[in-house]
């Protein structure tokens, strides 16, 4: 098992540097290999669930007899699930244990997914989903374990990978759910990710050990319902926008509850004694500034789901659609997925060269050109392709570089639950996205046999609205303050060839 310098017999052969960390050995070692790539599986199965069900949510309404919006629980149970465990998990993990903690995140996404294999009907595949949501506390607990138990020449390169993999996923996730869902019983999707839940849960337990140095104190109830009710109150109505309408009474009342809602939070949580989050540090400008930052990227990554199988399924006659298939529209998502797999290990070289807020802003800035790219050219599927694909680049450099400038602010007590909140950041960024673009394809289309269909304009103003939000990213990238000690910790051993 990978263990810490305080725990493996091989860290008496090399000195350990400050954080604690084993020192450094030649090349990665088999139980390195071992633990990152049990912590990248369970985090692409994670993101995978993000976006598993798009393309077959119309064969699961004609086979429930339902409608479109009761199926659409099916993804906002998990999401509402997701960003209230995410940072509950972080701080679970500070305070009793990350490898613990990751093994019971894992369990859920087995367990959720065996819910929803077994279901035939819509309520209990919707509390299947919804237990998967806790799965995606795997990815920062991921993150802050391999920063504890990696040397920091490899380090870098691991959790630039399991950070990456919240957009691999996404993008992997929609061709193969099209093509099972066009060949075989969509319940398939289900078993596929019990099964590998149960191999992540198994990898976990034997190849990976806790490392020390955990958080004193305890979970912080109060503030857990507070912050529960406050994120269902304003992703809910995200998720829901298209259809409720900006100014529905429903929308307008969540939203104000919200505020209200994630003000009293954060007042709670400075006195309390053992906060969920420590307001205080997070407020600090080197974390604040970060998950701004994510945010934006997190717009944009989403905006590239939403706006591109759809796009290139859409008929000839739109005057931009492909009429393609259902299955050529989510390959058209895989060229993105693979770009950011292998700029990841990139991304780490960059960061060591220049420091991660640099390789922040160079990712949000290739993003922003990828879109620039999807606004100007429409009349080849290669160039939609194209266009994907460069913002899925700059999205893998970008997210790999996150964790890297999380790691160097927080304190190693609190690393757990500042990844967390990272990446609850990067999926309000990606709700906000759903919200936007929901909005524009229902008010900018046109009508085609009697069937509203959105329009070039509306697709190319999404894409115009994410280009901003990117470059707004790599602006605020580059505010991140970082102390020269810090830069040289980021950039002191380069990552090996």
């Amino acid at each position: 098992m990978v263990k810490n310098s305080e725990h493996a017999p091989e860290a008496s052969e090399a000195a350990a540097d400050g954080d604690g960390r084993a020192g450094s050995r030649p090349g990665w070692q088999p139980a390195e290999i071992a633990a990152l790539a049990v912590v990248s599986l369970a985090g692409l199965l994670a993101s995978l669930t993000q976006s598993l069900l798009i393309p077959v949510l119309p064969k699961i309404t004609t086979d429930l007899h339902s409608s479109t919006g009761d199926v659409q629980w099916l993804l906002t149970s998990t999401l509402l699930v997701a960003s209230v465990a995410v940072p509950v998990a972080g701080r679970l993990g500070d305070l009793y244990g990350k490898k613990v903690t990751l093994i019971a995140a894992a369990a859920a996404l087995c367990v959720g997914s065996l819910v929803s294999a077994l279901s035939d009907g819509l309520v209990p595949m919707i509390v299947g989903r919804a237990i998967v949501g806790v799965s995606m506390a795997v990815i920062p607990l991921g993150i802050s374990l391999l920063s504890s138990i990696l040397p920091r020449e490899r380090a870098s390169a691991g959790i630039a990978l399991v950070s990456a993999m919240l957009g691999i996923g996404g993008a992997l996730g929609v061709p193969m759910a099209a093509w099972i869902g066009e060949h075989a019983d969509y319940h398939l999707l289900f078993w596929i990710c019990a099964a590998g839940g149960a191999l992540s849960v198994l990898g976990t337990w034997l190849l990976l050990s806790e490392p020390p140095g955990r958080s004193t104190g305890r979970l912080d109830l109060p503030g857990t319902v507070v912050l529960a009710g406050g994120l269902v109150c304003l992703l809910l109505p995200l998720s829901q926008a298209s259809s409720w309408g900006w100014s529905s009474p429903t929308t307008i009342g969540l939203l104000v509850a919200a505020a209200v809602l994630l003000a009293g939070f954060v007042v709670w949580e400075r006195r309390a004694a053992s906060p969920l989050v420590d307001v205080r540090v997070n407020a600090a400008p080197a974390l604040l500034l970060t998950n701004v930052a994510s945010v934006c990227v997190g717009f944009a990554l989403f905006a590239t789901l939403i706006g591109t199988a759809s796009y290139v399924e859409a008929p000839r006659v739109t005057g931009y659609g492909f009429g393609s298939s259902v299955v050529v529209g989510g390959l058209c998502l895989l060229p993105s997925g693979v770009a950011m797999l292998i700029l990841s290990p990139a991304s780490a070289a960059i960061t060591n060269a220049v420091g991660p807020k640099i390789t922040l802003a160079i990712g949000a800035t290739i993003v922003a050109a990828g879109f620039v790219v999807r606004i100007a050219l429409t009349g080849h599927l290669w160039e939609i392709i194209l266009g994907t694909s460069i913002a899925g680049a700059g999205t893998g450099i970008a997210y790999a570089a996150m964790p890297a400038l999380i790691n160097l602010a927080a304190p190693r007590s609190a690393l757990a639950a500042a990844n967390g909140l990272n990446s609850l950041f990067r999926s309000v960024g990606s709700s906000l996205a759903s919200a936007v673009g929901g909005t524009l394809f229902a008010s900018q289309v046109i009508v085609l046999g009697g069937q509203a269909i959105p329009s070039l304009h509306a697709y190319r103003l999404l894409f115009g609205i994410c280009a901003g939000a990117a470059l707004l990213g790599a602006l605020i990238a580059l505010t991140v303050p970082t102390s020269p000690q810090e830069e040289e910790a980021a950039q002191a051993e380069p990552v090996p060839a």
